[in-house]
């Protein structure tokens, strides 16, 4: 009987160890990017809107403010203005945000700054140096995420015409009614000024700007959409009904802007 030969043992080369740690390598950086732009999200926006909403309770819990003294209008007659706070400090929180498109548990933090280290990826959504406050003449401008970090914006180009934009604050709710969108480029920041791309003209109007980073995943451009005030609503008088919820159509398809 022949003995069977000798087993040769497999070695393994550089050239295979070293391409098994790139795939390996490569998974993980394709997980990471799965949790970043999908899981991680959902997780981050959920936590924003709950922190939200533990803001809109505590204020519900303290003594409710008094509301705003009537003062006499240019024509006589006599109109009851809304509160205006002062300018908070680079990432104080001072207000809530309410979409009702956005959905019914729609309640994030806005702080003042728009730096992503302190306010974008770590509060929600951001005020501009140079805006105006809710309820005051001029241009209440705001800046938010459109993916990544809970991506407060994410549907802002599903905003229809007349739709509830609610600001929350300790004295009560602001209501905006959206009126247009558009993209612009990084540098147009006059999208800004109190009447948007308009430096020469005062209109006496109170309006509010969203900004955020477009096409999704990309700093390219820049999609605004643009509001006017409708009114104030004290917090004795409870929420207002522009808090409502809306009915919102689902679409198989996502557009890339």
């Amino acid at each position: 009987m022949t003995a069977a030969p000798p087993r040769r043992r497999s070695r393994a080369t550089f050239a295979s160890v070293l391409g098994e740690l790139l795939l390996t390598a490569g998974a993980l950086v394709l997980l990471f990017v799965v949790w970043q732009l999908w899981v991680g999200d959902i997780i981050i926006g959920a936590q924003n809107n709950e922190k939200g909403a533990a803001l809109s309770q505590e204020w519900d819990r303290m003594p409710v403010p008094d509301p705003p003294q009537p003062t006499e209008g240019p024509d006589g007659t006599l109109v009851v203005p809304p509160p205006v706070h002062p300018h908070p400090a680079d990432a104080e929180i001072f207000a809530n945000m309410h979409i009702p498109r956005f959905g019914d548990d729609y309640d994030v933090n806005i702080a003042g700054g728009t730096s992503r280290a302190r306010t974008l990826d770590k509060i929600g959504i951001g005020l501009y140096t140079e805006s105006k406050m809710p309820g005051e003449v001029g241009n209440f401008s705001l800046a938010g995420h459109r993916t990544t970090w809970g991506k407060p914006f994410n549907k802002i180009d599903k905003l229809k015409l007349n739709d509830a934009i609610v600001v929350e604050t300790r004295d009560g709710w602001y209501t905006y009614r959206f009126r247009t969108l558009e993209y612009v480029e990084p540098t147009q920041t006059d999208v800004l000024l109190d009447v948007p791309q308009m430096p020469e003209l005062s209109t006496g109007e109170r309006y509010i700007t969203l900004t955020a980073c477009s096409p999704l995943y990309s700093l390219a451009e820049r999609i605004v959409a643009y509001g006017v005030f409708e009114g104030f609503q004290p917090r004795a008088d409870g929420p207002p009904a522009s808090l409502a919820p809306v009915e919102v159509a689902t679409s198989s398809a996502e557009g890339a802007r």
